[in-house]
């Protein structure tokens, strides 16, 4: 009946007001301890601890969901659908939850041998009493459904571009106000305005890259724009921006025109292994990589090398997640590839260094900015929150849902150092080893 939960049979449906404090107790059975926030079910029913954020659980196919995919994709899925909500402090909650749910890592596997456990098999009885009729819940529209193979290629990663950055421009408008920059900012502090952290982050950028008039360019992964119109309005430079976007292009053709700066910038829907016109004196990459996939990274790492001239310089920013002991055993977010970045993969900061070198690079610089990405993240969720009703009638509730999960559970993992960002400067050093760079590195600061 249940796919992931074989042998239980629904036989008895509880329509009693007191679904709250029995699915308090059954969660508590799950997960080994009481959870730390309140329930509200969908009979007005309520338990918990006095005080704490609610989970509101709207009505029994949000079980369902869990049942079926229990873990992070069944969560996903209910809080996507509008089945599950929370009423309090979004942060607290997710923090709150965080090292009882999310983090625990459970797939079919670890349940299967948790099942082992009489106390747990009775909780999962329970669950499926509740859950009512056994039938599994159609997955949310929003979700990507296509198979993990053939990552990667030049059609698959079309399709995953698309589905994360043709949501709409305007939607994304109101997300990251008028810079467009889809990527971490750089605070001077805390209190300074976004605008004002995109536009330090972009300089900074440009610094690493030692930018000057008459040279060249290339902004993989261009986004909007807003690299490539800063590079050449403030440093001079002839620009060539690629993405797989359509929407993105337009947008960022439109912008180019309007600062009459045509003459410097082209904007290119083109795949970056297609690009043929190198060399160039300088390439970026903010927020790209993380599409590229493990498999494909080194080839990644060598088309940009070859697309340098010797002495060029090469500015890598990448999220990076924390390194295991048994990276084999690493699995992609089931939330994040389902509902944000499909076929998206992170990999350690070490790796990506040591794949850049591979690739003939010299690495000559790196900066972890993990706290400015946790600051840019709450300032999205923000704007999100105060334009909800524009973004709902723009895309869908449950679009809207999706991303102010996924920037919130993000600013937390930045928060709490589950997940990085860094900037990798590295340079294609000619065989007479000179890098060009200063002998004190860090003048752009």
């Amino acid at each position: 009946m249940v796919s992931d939960i074989p042998g239980f049979l629904v036989t008895e449906v509880y329509t009693m007001a007191d679904a709250a404090p029995r699915l308090q107790g059954l969660f508590a059975q799950l997960l080994g301890a009481p959870l730390p926030v309140r329930i509200r079910a969908w009979d007005g029913s309520q338990a918990g601890p006095p005080g704490a954020p609610t989970l509101v659980v709207r009505n029994r196919r949000a079980l369902r969901r869990l049942l079926w995919k229990p873990g992070e994709l069944g969560l996903a899925r209910a809080w996507v659908a509008g089945d599950l909500d929370i009423d309090g402090d979004l942060y607290t909650t997710l923090d709150l939850l965080a090292g009882h749910i999310w983090e625990r890592g459970e797939d079919a596997r670890t349940l299967a041998q948790a099942l082992r456990d009489p106390e747990v098999r009775a909780a999962v009885r329970g669950l499926v009493k509740l859950g009512g009729t056994p039938l599994p819940p159609a997955p949310p529209r929003e979700e990507a459904r296509r198979p993990r193979r053939n990552l990667h290629t030049k059609r698959s990663d079309r399709r995953a571009i698309s589905h994360h950055y043709d949501v709409g421009n305007d939607f994304y408008e109101i997300v990251l106000g008028p810079s467009m920059v889809y990527s971490c900012a750089y605070w001077p502090s805390p209190d300074s305005t976004l605008e004002q952290a995109q536009h330090d982050k972009l300089e900074l950028v440009c610094r690493k890259l030692g930018l000057s008039p008459g040279q060249r360019l290339l902004d993989v992964g261009c986004g909007w724009g807003s690299m490539a119109i800063h590079a050449a309005r403030e440093h001079g430079v002839s620009v060539v921006g690629v993405t797989l976007s359509q929407e993105q292009a337009a947008y960022a053709r439109k912008r180019v025109a309007d600062e009459g700066l045509t003459d410097k910038v082209e904007i290119r829907v083109q795949d970056y292994r297609d690009v043929r016109d190198g060399p160039y004196d300088a390439i970026s990459s903010i927020g790209m990589a993380e599409h590229v996939g493990a498999e494909r990274y080194l080839e990644y790492a060598g088309d940009l090398h070859e697309l340098l001239k010797p002495g060029g310089r090469l500015l890598n920013h990448q999220i990076a997640r924390r390194p295991q002991r048994d990276e084999t055993a690493y699995d992609v977010d089931a939330f994040i590839d389902s509902y944000v970045f499909p076929d998206g993969e992170l990999q350690p900061v070490g790796i990506t260094v040591a794949m850049l070198e591979r690739a003939g690079f010299e690495v000559r610089d790196v900066e972890s900015i993990r706290e400015h990405y946790a600051l840019t993240l709450r300032q999205w969720v923000a704007r999100l929150e105060a334009g909800w009703q524009r973004a709902v009638q723009l895309t869908s509730p449950g679009r809207a849902r999706v991303w102010r999960l996924y920037m919130a559970a993000s600013a937390l993992a930045f928060e709490r150092n589950r997940i990085g960002v860094n900037q990798v400067l590295a340079v294609r050093t000619p065989e007479s080893g000179a890098s060009g760079m200063p002998l004190r590195a860090r003048t752009w600061n």
